[in-house]
């Protein structure tokens, strides 16, 4: 199943979408990369659902990427009498470890990892930042606040602290549980919710390691302000304008969407964009205009992957909002000043090897207009870097590592399959145009443009550019 557009859809499954007749149609429709949400589902759900998915992947013969997303630490009020309360603007409010329920005065607030990080002047923000708090005084145990946007509070609401770093992991034993489990099953990424530092992407690269890639979410302001380390220690983005729009002014937002998609692109990561995409079509078949646009600014932002949430998991309308993105993709692909943007956003090249050669890439590509571009991976870093180029030709990315395909699912414009290692210079150069030929992207008498690292065996050694004629 041939995608003929560079940027992939990521669609997030649930009880909309848990059968191998839907998910086979998503697949169908454009979707490349499965997201389980562990915020939802048990493991039994997520274990049947991964299953599924892999029978569809052997159906439609394609390496097909499963992301497992983690909770991550959820900061919660606690119960109210009554199930909730009014808080009147102006009015003061305590929040407090204390465990009896709250009321129109106070509310235990059960982290002192809060308690700790906060200063006078520090703003609360409660169910999705509906109400608004301004903090006047607080120790180690309680805050004194003023409701500055009051309303109606309802026990067990979210809370988020702009602006500060709190000191506590990514990580809780939920999320440590459901990664042990997720990576038993074999997934392929792991979104990191509530990133902070560069060091929470170390803290899960311990317990990860090489069985999965790690997505940093940036949905904290703190995490923009550490944007350059945490890209580099990640091996993908994922803009999560959820909660980043929360704890920042929304026309924030967009500007920061833009930075973070640059920065990604300029360290050859795959940045995926998400949250609200086509939020209208979990109710209705057709989405707003504003949100087709939203997904074409991510196209031409050169985003890697756009992603879809409730739209697929528990939408009304799962597989037509696939087949929307699919559409808007495709169109923004089509046109010249898609392109022209890519061409002018391109980062400058380093002065190693793979740069080189794939600076080069660009220039082969401009010049012979190849039929495909064909790179040789066992870690999936040369493929990563000759995306990074943003090549007018289909990458096809050939690995003897069938996970390492399925990670590769996700990239722009590449199409991963899995390949036996090839061991000679005379046998890449042979190769490569048959499995260009075999994959549809190339025909007789087409140039194909071959990427690898020789001798072959060593991850990350790029080296090798050979253009070779299809006969």
């Amino acid at each position: 199943m041939l995608r003929k557009r560079r940027s992939r859809i990521l669609a997030t499954l649930g009880p909309a979408s848990s059968t191998y007749q839907s998910i086979y149609a998503l697949a169908k429709a454009g979707a490349d990369v499965f997201r389980l949400n562990f915020s939802h589902g048990s493991h039994a759900d997520h274990a049947e659902r991964y299953r599924t998915i892999r029978e569809v992947e052997k159906e439609i013969r394609r390496p097909i990427g499963i992301l497992m997303d983690l909770q991550g630490p959820k900061l919660r009020i606690g119960r109210l009498a009554g199930g909730k309360v009014q808080l009147r603007d102006g009015a003061p409010f305590r929040l407090d470890l204390d465990p009896a329920e709250g009321d129109g005065s106070r509310a235990c607030l059960p982290h002192p990892e809060i308690f700790a990080a906060l200063h006078p002047g520090t703003d609360l923000l409660l169910d999705d930042g509906k109400l608004r708090l301004r903090v006047d005084a607080c120790s180690a145990d309680y805050a004194e606040t003023t409701v500055l946007t009051g309303g109606v509070l309802s026990d067990r609401k979210g809370v988020n602290v702009p602006g500060v770093v709190l000191p506590i992991s990514p990580l809780t034993e939920k999320d440590r549980a459901d990664l042990a489990f997720g990576l038993e099953l074999g997934v392929d990424w792991v979104a990191l919710s509530f990133v902070q530092r560069p060091e929470d992407i170390t803290e899960a690269r311990a317990l990860v390691g090489d069985k999965a890639w790690i997505m940093a979410k940036l949905e904290k302001p703190a995490a923009i302000d550490a944007l350059d380390g945490i890209v580099a220690l990640a091996d993908g983005i994922m803009v999560a304008r959820g909660d980043l729009g929360v704890e920042l002014p929304a026309h924030q937002v967009p500007v920061l969407q833009r930075r973070i998609v640059h920065a990604a692109r300029a360290a050859g990561k795959p940045v995926v964009v998400a949250t609200q995409m086509l939020e209208s079509m979990i109710a209705a078949p057709v989405p707003t205009r504003a949100e087709v646009s939203d997904v074409a600014t991510a196209i031409y932002q050169g985003a890697d992957a756009v992603m879809l949430s409730a739209e697929s998991a528990s939408g009304q309308f799962p597989v037509e909002s696939v087949t929307v993105m699919d559409n808007v993709i495709t169109e923004v692909e089509q046109d010249p000043l898609w392109r022209e943007g890519l061409d002018a956003s391109h980062s400058p090249a380093t002065a190693t090897t793979a740069d080189a050669i794939c600076c080069a890439l660009r220039r082969v590509d401009r010049l012979l207009k190849p039929a495909a571009t064909v790179t040789y991976t066992l870690s999936g870093a040369s493929c990563l870097r000759a995306s990074r180029e943003r090549p007018n030709t289909p990458i096809l990315a050939l690995t003897p590592q069938p996970a390492i395909a399925r990670r590769l699912a996700i990239a722009w414009g590449v199409h991963p399959m899995p390949f036996d290692e090839a061991t000679t210079l005379g046998g890449m150069i042979a190769d490569a145009p048959a499995a260009a030929v075999q994959c549809g992207l190339a025909t007789l008498g087409d140039d194909v443009v071959v990427i690898a690292g020789y001798p072959s065996g060593s991850a990350g050694k790029t080296n090798l550019l050979h253009v070779v004629r299809v006969e």
